[in-house]
């Protein structure tokens, strides 16, 4: 694995894949890497020529600053994890490197996509992350593009921007990774302690009960049960529980068979916010 700090030195690097037009696929993170980074890696290995992964913990998108300067970061550990998967190519770029100095940051036409659940809750959060994502992929200019399901709605989101760039790179949208206990993999999952991460797995069994149950009880019953269960279960406090238009992320309150249907949780336990989702039929 060959490691760049400059995007001069990555481009100078990548240019000869692209001369050669071999497909060069890419996964953004922040680091704090986990089983799910590597789900994403191994999957754009098999559908890639050169995989390049990049880290970078991007300011812009933190509306909390503590949530920022919380952020674990375990670089050492990343590398090596990303060396033992095969990644071809780590972008390891600094914040001077990512924003000059006195550089105006973009602003993107997003739509309700940013004003509804993360949008609402953190705002300013969907900007940034176009602001990075759109950066990076202007230095790597790669051919697919591979997101985790845990993040629906910034797959959503970056698919937007994909749409508003005129961008030609494709999308992948790899599953979810889980604990053995359901827990959907997660940087932020070091911060629980023994007992909240147990705890935390509530999570997946509320969304388990909504794909039970779905069909049969009205939407309003299982999100009050979910609600109910998060909070007997030593959540601290829930965002949201939605249902909504999988294809659209627009809400809906009855549902119907022809429906693509997905429920999203965001919910804190221990200062440790969590989300999670799940596509129910």
């Amino acid at each position: 694995m060959i490691i760049f700090k400059t995007i001069k030195g990555i481009n100078n690097f990548l240019d000869k894949y692209r001369k050669e037009e071999k497909i060069i696929g890419y996964v953004p993170t922040m680091g704090a890497l986990h089983a799910g980074h590597v789900s994403l890696i191994e999957n754009c290995k098999g559908n890639s020529d050169l995989t390049v992964c990049s880290i970078f913990v991007n300011p812009t998108q933190f509306n909390d600053q503590n949530d920022f300067d919380n952020y674990p970061q375990t670089i050492e550990k990343d590398i090596q994890l990303l060396y033992e998967t095969g990644c071809d190519v780590l972008f390891l770029p600094s914040a001077a490197e990512l924003y000059p100095a006195n550089e105006i940051l973009e602003s993107y036409q997003l739509g309700f996509l940013e004003t509804i659940l993360e949008g609402k809750y953190r705002p300013g959060h969907f900007q940034g992350v176009c602001q990075v994502v759109n950066r990076l992929l202007k230095i790597v200019k790669p051919h697919r593009l591979f997101m985790g399901q845990k993040d629906y709605q910034q797959c959503m989101v970056i698919s937007k921007l994909l749409e508003l760039t005129n961008s030609t790179v494709h999308l992948i949208i790899c599953p979810t990774v889980r604990e053995e206990s359901g827990l959907a993999k997660s940087s932020r999952n070091v911060r629980l302690s023994e007992t909240d991460n147990s705890k935390a797995t509530i999570i997946y069994q509320a969304l388990l009960f909504a794909k039970d149950h779905i069909s049969s009880i009205p939407i309003l019953e299982i999100e009050s049960k979910m609600k109910a269960d998060l909070l007997r279960n030593g959540f601290d406090t829930i965002d949201y529980i939605a249902f909504c238009d999988a294809g659209s992320l627009t809400p809906i309150t009855a549902y119907s068979s022809k429906d693509n249907v997905i429920v999203l949780i965001a919910a804190t336990i221990k200062n440790v916010r969590l989300i999670d989702n799940l596509i129910l039929n």
